[in-house]
Formats: C-alpha cells, sequence, structure tokens
C-alpha cells in the first residue's frame, strides 16, 4: 500500500482538496484498494481546543463541482512521526516544504516533494488569498495526475 499525504498551511483548502482529488482518482481507476491518502496542515490556526475547522466552503463547492465530497474531514496539524507512516508528504508551496523540514526534523529519506514539482514548477496558490479555487483545482488535478504516473512506474 502506498501512503500519501498532502500538506499546506492551514488543512482546510490546498492539502484536502488534493487529498480528496486524488481518492477520486484511485477510486475511478479501481486502486483506492492500493492507497492510503490524508492530508494535515503546518499550522494549529484551524484547530481549536483540539478540533479542526472542517474543509472551507469554497473548496467543498470547487469539489463539489467535480462531483467529489469532502464530508467529514476536519482539519490536523502534522507531526514529526508522520514522517515514518508515510512514502510521500507532499507541500502546496515553499513555506509548506520549509514548515514540513521543521517538523517533521528533515527529509532523510527524501519523502518529502513539492506538487507542482511533478507539473510545470512553482506553488499551488493558497485559493484563502487568491479567491480562485477553480485554478486550485487544476494544479492539484494535474499534479496528482501526474503522481499517480510517478507511483505506477
Amino acid at each position: 500500500m502506498t501512503r500519501i499525504l498532502f500538506v499546506c498551511h492551514g488543512n482546510i483548502c490546498r492539502s484536502p482538496m488534493a487529498e480528496f482529488i486524488l481518492k477520486d482518482m484511485v477510486e475511478k481507476r479501481g486502486t483506492a484498494h492500493e492507497y492510503f491518502i490524508s492530508s494535515a496542515a503546518t499550522s494549529t490556526e484551524e484547530i481549536y481546543n483540539g478540533i479542526g475547522n472542517p474543509v472551507y466552503p469554497p473548496a467543498q463547492r470547487e469539489l463539489a463541482l467535480h462531483g467529489i465530497s469532502c464530508g467529514g474531514k476536519r482539519a490536523v496539524q502534522l507531526r514529526k512521526s508522520d514522517y515514518d507512516k508515510y512514502d510521500c508528504i507532499i507541500g502546496m508551496d515553499s513555506a509548506n516544504i520549509r514548515n514540513m523540514h521543521i517538523i517533521l526534523g528533515g527529509d532523510r529519506d527524501k519523502k518529502i516533494l513539492k506538487l507542482k514539482e511533478l507539473t510545470d514548477g512553482g506553488d499551488v496558490a493558497d485559493p484563502w488569498y487568491s479567491g480562485d479555487f477553480a485554478k486550485t483545482y487544476e494544479d492539484i488535478y494535474k499534479g496528482c495526475e501526474a503522481l499517480l504516473k510517478m507511483i505506477e512506474k
């Protein structure tokens, strides 16, 4: 089983979008049983008294436009112990990557990568600031397609 963890700042927009986009892709391919896919945050900004906020409503709506549900997902924070639990830990932007290295204590096994390194480089823009959830969806979808190609090799 391949274990994949997507990471962004708050775990309410980009990383849960990636989690559920990839889950949908592998389900449609009939390979969902070969993967464990999750997501987490580098910050605790969306977690109060140990309970994470749900996926941001505009992100939920963008996923729903593509027939994808993310019901029940709540923000969780990345933990150092996650490094040994996952085969691939994927950040959305350079700040995520920097914070992932800090939280995880480095990357001794070369598990950490930035999603758009698999496509055209750069960062997946945070729709919390840009407001462009469709563009974020498109970037993540392309990244997830490239990730599956890489894994399947």
